[in-house]
């Protein structure tokens, strides 16, 4: 299924615009069996990013489509929240987890591009990371591949927190490829 994207405009506090990118991933047709037969629903998978470092994710089920697009992205949009990044790439190797889903998310040199496919790729777009490479290993459905890239997301820490944490500075726990750079 291609991801549709969307761009909204959410407006801040103090008055100010924000420009959203809304992206449906996924939109499956679900059956519950009753005694009387068979009642269809749809199923959306949503994601919202500002494109700068923030992203959530959204589920929505109904019996109209559209329906199910709306409760997705409303609820994708109350679950924004900020992650890690390094630049345009994210600070070190990382592996997420959901149901029978792996997402591994590995940094890369700038002007690699995103290589992910599916799911993966839309909530790394849609989060502003531009340089990544990963693997999608387990299970393939795709709410599990988008929960698990967005706890791969939530388990990010940047080198400051993590040199402030452990009270040393921040070439000891600086990655191998920025130390050179330094």
């Amino acid at each position: 299924m291609e991801s549709r994207n969307l761009r909204t405009r959410e407006v801040l506090e103090e008055g100010q615009e924000q420009e959203l990118d809304e992206r449906v991933v996924d939109i499956a047709r679900v059956a519950k069996v009753v005694k009387g037969g068979r009642h269809f629903h749809f199923r959306v998978v949503a994601v919202v990013g500002d494109n700068n470092g923030k992203i959530g994710i959204g589920i929505g089920k109904a019996r109209a489509v559209s329906d199910a697009i709306a409760k997705a992205t409303e609820r994708a949009h109350t679950a924004i929240h900020p992650i890690a990044m390094e630049g345009t790439t994210i600070p070190h190797e990382v592996v997420g987890r959901c149901g029978g889903a792996e997402v591994f998310l590995r940094p890369a040199a700038p002007g690699t591009g995103v290589i992910a496919a599916g799911g993966v790729r839309a909530v790394l777009e849609a989060a502003g990371i531009r340089d990544v490479l990963t693997k999608s290993q387990g299970s393939p459905t795709l709410v599990n591949v988008v929960q698990a890239t967005l706890d791969a997301l939530d388990q990010l820490r940047r080198v400051e927190d993590v040199a402030r944490e452990r009270g040393k500075p921040e070439a000891h726990v600086m990655p191998f490829w920025r130390r050179r750079k330094a």
